[in-house]
């Protein structure tokens, strides 16, 4: 399996056993010193230390069903560094997006985690 680095490029063998013993949600693991998503056949990495802002992004997607019209919503993460945004990674509810900025505030704790609005209120 080949690793490609969004940020700064690390060991090999780091990279590969950090994937290998990470915890998995959705298309992300979350490694001890970098989270990793697929895309396709490619794994794409980045450090914990690199990461200077993270975010939940919800995207409607209006519908037409047989009895009206409504909305899917679609749950994402946002990875920002400090050259702007690197990834936004689709999640598979709304339940693993709420898990995985748990975990994120935990993992890197010099990242900004939340709205812009939550961030004003811990401090």
């Amino acid at each position: 399996m080949k690793f490609y680095p969004l940020t700064n490029e690390l060991a090999a063998e780091v990279v590969a056993a950090g994937y290998k013993e990470g915890r998995e949600i959705g298309k992300v693991r979350l490694g001890d010193k970098c989270l990793y998503f697929r895309d396709r056949l490619k794994v794409y990495y980045i450090p914990y230390e690199d990461m200077t802002r993270v975010f939940r992004r919800v995207l409607l997607i209006p519908a037409k069903m047989c009895c009206g019209k409504g909305d899917f919503e679609v749950e994402n993460i946002v990875i920002c560094t400090a050259e702007g945004e690197k990834a936004q990674i689709q999640l598979p509810g709304e339940r693993a997006g709420k898990i995985m900025l748990e975990e994120l505030t935990r993992l890197a704790p010099n990242a900004e985690v939340g709205k812009p609005g939550d961030l004003a209120q811990k401090m």
